[in-house]
């Protein structure tokens, strides 16, 4: 079995920082963020000790057609998306939360219900909900961005108070997420999905606002699929979902949730095969055609061709 992407270590021209995240590695070369999407998988802030082949790819071509089918809402960073698994674009200076926004009552806001609470980030929710029923209304509960360690959920009165961001940016902030929301939920709609929640990821370069990262990906979103939702709750069922959920339920079955004294349990080959299956699959429905797998062979050869061609287009481009 293709063992993925688990790491890279380039050294492109003119670059001056790399930064190795959890899931991407992110090449500072001249004024641009070179953003290499590896096959690692994380779950509760933790890295999975195998690659999914594929998964890197699959990512950053979804994130390559929302990016492209919301910059009429918000300008966003992506200059070139050179190969498979690489995207190229501006380097903002980012904003250290994350807009978290949830539709349904899923994942960490179940969690916490379920525990009793009635307020998260400063939103209270409604009494009386079930795991996966639909919010009244859309809420955004924001997360502190660490460098490491955990995101912590907080409120917007926080934020502000804090002067994490500003209020005028942060006000523009929660006006774009609820904007682009309802944008990939009509596109989720078009292909027979329900967009549970997400995260955007912001930044800034001089006065201007830009969407950063990636967007609606499984890494980023939850996704139900419509058919048979309204059925599924009345029954008290689960519900047919494509995220990265269905892993954090594999670890939590096998006695891991990031907390200290766990170990991370081993991943036979099936299991790592059913979650490549799995992202192929939410690529293929949410862009309704057939997923391409790049070659794997010399991929790190593949990846640094193309970024150094594309690189070179940029800068004759600016000359």
């Amino acid at each position: 079995m293709n063992k993925g992407l688990s790491t890279t270590a380039f050294n492109f021209t003119n670059q001056s920082k790399v930064y190795h995240g959890k899931v991407r590695d992110v090449y500072t070369v001249d004024a641009w963020l070179v953003m290499v999407a590896s096959d690692r998988i994380s779950a509760f802030d933790h890295i999975l000790p195998k690659a999914i082949p594929f998964k890197g790819q699959v990512l950053n071509q979804i994130a390559a057609l929302f990016l492209e089918s919301t910059k009429d809402i918000v300008p966003n960073w992506v200059a070139a998306v050179p190969d498979p698994n690489v995207t190229i674009g501006r380097n903002c200076d980012a904003f250290r939360v994350e807009m978290v926004i949830r539709g349904y009552l899923s994942g960490h806001a179940w969690r916490e219900y379920k525990a009793g609470k009635r307020t998260i980030c400063g939103v209270e929710m409604p009494e009386g909900m079930k795991e996966n029923d639909r919010f009244p209304t859309p809420i955004i509960t924001p997360a502190t961005k660490a460098e490491e360690g955990h995101d912590e959920d907080i409120s917007r009165e926080e934020i502000i108070r804090q002067g994490i961001v500003a209020e005028s940016d942060y006000l523009q902030l929660e006006d774009y997420t609820r904007k682009l929301f309802q944008r990939g939920t009509e596109m989720a709609a078009e292909r027979g999905l329900i967009l549970v929640d997400t995260k955007y990821e912001f930044g800034k370069v001089g006065d201007t606002i830009y969407l950063i990262d990636e967007i609606h990906t499984p890494d980023s979103s939850r996704y139900f699929y419509a058919d048979g939702y309204q059925d599924r709750q009345n029954r008290g069922e689960k519900q047919r979902q494509l995220s990265k959920e269905f892993v954090r339920e594999w670890l939590i079955e096998n006695g891991f949730q990031g907390l200290e004294g766990q170990s991370m349990p081993e991943m036979p080959d099936e299991f790592v095969e059913t979650v490549s299956e799995r992202y192929i699959e939410l690529y293929e429905t949410i862009i309704g055609k057939k997923f391409i797998k790049a070659d794997y062979t010399n991929i790190n050869q593949r990846i640094e061709n193309h970024v150094e061609q594309c690189l070179l287009k940029l800068s004759n481009s600016n000359n």
